[in-house]
């Protein structure tokens, strides 16, 4: 058999093994039965359908091809690098490093520094409309985590509040 369309395979790869990274994590809870669901039987079950889900991708990939040649491109590695390093940001931020000494900076400026780092690596850039996201994203995050789902963590810089 021949690969038709190398995205389709090693995406519906990529699927099978979190599927069943997932499947096998949920087997160190109690997942119980159908009728008396434990906490594994959900992470469970969601494992099983996307490793099955993955392994019918990659068998489509071999049948069939999407009409174009399907090959995987180059590395986009500014993007990548740019991504990783939000995030990165946004929990250290959020949690801050007491092994260096650096104090949780909160919530909010959490999500500034998130959308702030990670918006360069779209295909266009604009600080308004950047700024206008962060703001955006910080208030519906304020309502949902701290007003409606009353999380109790740091939602400003300790000099702030």
């Amino acid at each position: 058999m021949k690969i038709q369309s190398q995205k389709d395979f090693f995406s519906g790869l990529m699927f099978t093994a979190v599927g069943t990274a997932f499947a096998i994590g949920a087997t160190h809870y109690n997942v119980g039965d159908a009728a008396r669901m434990g906490p594994g039987y959900f992470p469970l079950m969601l494992g099983i359908v996307l490793g099955l889900l993955g392994l019918l991708v990659m068998a489509s990939s071999l049948a069939r091809g999407d009409g174009g040649d399907g090959r995987i491109g180059a590395v986009a590695w500014r993007p990548l690098t740019l991504i990783i390093c939000a995030n990165l940001a946004f929990g250290v931020l959020l949690g801050g490093l007491p092994s260096i000494g650096l104090p949780a900076m909160g919530l909010v400026l959490a999500i500034y520094a998130l959308t702030f780092i990670a918006s360069p690596a779209g295909p266009s850039y604009s600080f308004q409309t950047t700024l206008i996201l962060a703001t955006l994203l910080a208030i519906g995050s304020y309502l949902v985590f701290i007003v409606g789902l009353k999380l109790q963590f740091q939602v400003w810089p300790t000099f702030i509040s």
